[in-house]
């Protein structure tokens, strides 16, 4: 735990000033055919202040968290804002003032695992997926977790502490036909640790089995027949295509930096039935993946309507972007390691539910596809993407039909969206989502099956 009182430091300010301590907590264990692959274990802590002056930001930080280290980590950061500003005065206006007050803890009250129980655990697991399945060519178990840590004060009045930690399995399987190998995997987990998550191996065979029957499926499934098709994104892929093609497009940074969504404000770009939301902590009432009550700037988490009916509402800010765009912050300022400045993310991003089934919107498609699980992807500040399909089903007159291999699908997001006819009225989120943007950070994705047309790819 890093409880520290940091307000004895607070007479150390000068002008608009962060200081953050915080440690990640990085926990891995993998197992490949019945073999101890990885078994790992790190921590990385630390302090950093980071110092606003007319335009220009001096960042400091130090693993060593003792109070003499903190202070010269604030001296610093207040030296390199001033050296900055000597060179290049910007005479921006003040960063807009808030402040946040939140204390969560997410640690678990159980008795933690040994590292003994926790390979035994996988063991298991593996174990049963090895007698279970014995046609499989190759598998693979892993287990990921990671505590984030963090304790906050800005010289606006801010002071949050919380730890959000997750831990996810990853089960990969393959068998080979005709010698080409066919692999699926799937992730389970989330937020919480590993003892309020997974309390017996047996919880995920249920789980398993669901993901080998699909493997068998897709072994003897087909290509997908290229072309404009209608098709249902499930929510693994809707998520992952609100993250990635719309909601990078409406952070803050890269809509100064040029995004084609600062041209679209208070205007239509999708379906009047959309509504797109980056959630901070509490969807539909219930923790999201990655809950954010205070951000890493001292600003209270609030929900952004990114679109709302089908218009271009809002988009995503720290607080500087919010001041050159003369808007408010959103609580999106975020950090991976407490030696890395704030920049503007996400936290739980997807599509509002809507009111139809799935069973009615796989009934309503004569000729197209069931799209379920992604495996990578990217997109622009154009919002042109495209993601690989690992995981889909042809849809005949309203029916499901085979398995398809692996695929892609690409478009225009924003014109995408205008396509949308039908959301199914459950919500889902994936488990282990990652953003890459300069620092690999988790996020929270997800929401319910759309309905629409997009370009998939044959063989």
């Amino acid at each position: 735990m890093i409880r520290k009182d940091l307000t004895q430091f607070t007479n150390l300010f000068k002008g608009y000033t962060e200081l953050r301590v915080q440690e990640n907590r990085s926990d891995g264990i993998s197992i490949v055919e019945g073999d101890i692959w990885g078994n790992t274990k790190s921590a990385k802590s630390g302090v950093s202040a980071r110092v606003y002056s007319e335009g220009n930001w001096g960042l400091a930080s130090n693993p060593n968290v003792s109070d003499e280290e903190i202070k010269r980590v604030i001296k610093s950061a207040s030296g390199n804002a001033t050296f900055l500003s000597s060179k290049e005065n910007l005479m921006m206006n003040d960063l807009p003032f808030t402040t946040g007050n939140y204390d969560i803890d997410f640690s678990t009250k159980k008795q933690k695992l040994s590292r003994k129980e926790l390979i035994e655990f996988l063991k298991t697991i593996d174990d049963h997926i090895n007698k279970t399945y014995p046609n499989l060519d190759s598998r693979a178990v892993t287990m990921s977790g990671l505590d984030m840590e963090k304790l906050i004060i800005t010289s606006t009045g801010s002071h949050s502490y919380s730890m959000i930690p997750r831990v996810i399995f990853y089960i990969d399987m393959t068998v080979v036909v005709n010698g080409e190998p066919i692999s699926l995997y799937d992730v389970y987990g989330g937020l919480g640790q590993f003892e309020d998550l997974f309390t017996s191996p047996k919880d995920l065979f249920p789980k398993i089995a669901e993901q080998y029957e699909h493997l068998m499926k897709k072994s003897e499934g087909v290509h997908a027949e290229a072309g404009y098709k209608d098709v249902i994104l499930d929510a693994d892929l809707a998520g992952i295509l609100s993250h990635e093609a719309i909601g990078h497009t409406t952070e803050g940074d890269l809509v100064l930096g040029g995004s084609v969504a600062g041209d679209y404000l208070n205007q239509k770009v999708a379906s009047e039935m959309v509504t797109l939301i980056d959630y901070a902590h509490t969807a539909h009432g219930k923790t999201c993946p990655v809950p954010l009550y205070v951000d890493d700037e001292g600003t209270t988490g609030e929900d952004v309507v990114i679109i709302e009916n089908g218009i271009l509402k809002n988009f995503m800010h720290n607080k500087e972007t919010a001041m050159k765009l003369k808007m408010s912050p959103t609580g999106n300022a975020r950090a991976f390691g407490f030696y890395d400045e704030p920049l503007v993310r996400m936290r739980n991003t997807a599509i509002v539910p809507g009111t139809s089934k799935l069973e009615e919107m796989i009934a309503s498609i004569d000729d197209g596809y069931y799209l379920i699980k992604s495996s990578n992807g990217q997109a622009d500040s154009t919002s042109e993407f495209m993601f690989g399909v690992v995981l889909g089903y042809e849809i005949k007159k309203g029916k499901i039909k085979r398995a398809i291999r692996n695929t892609t699908i690409s478009g225009v997001a924003f014109d995408m969206l205008k396509t949308i006819t039908m959301i199914s009225d459950d919500m889902a989120w994936s488990s282990g989502g990652m953003c890459g943007k300069k620092q690999q950070i988790p996020v929270g994705m997800g929401g319910p099956a759309v309905k629409c047309k997009i370009n998939i790819g044959g063989r």
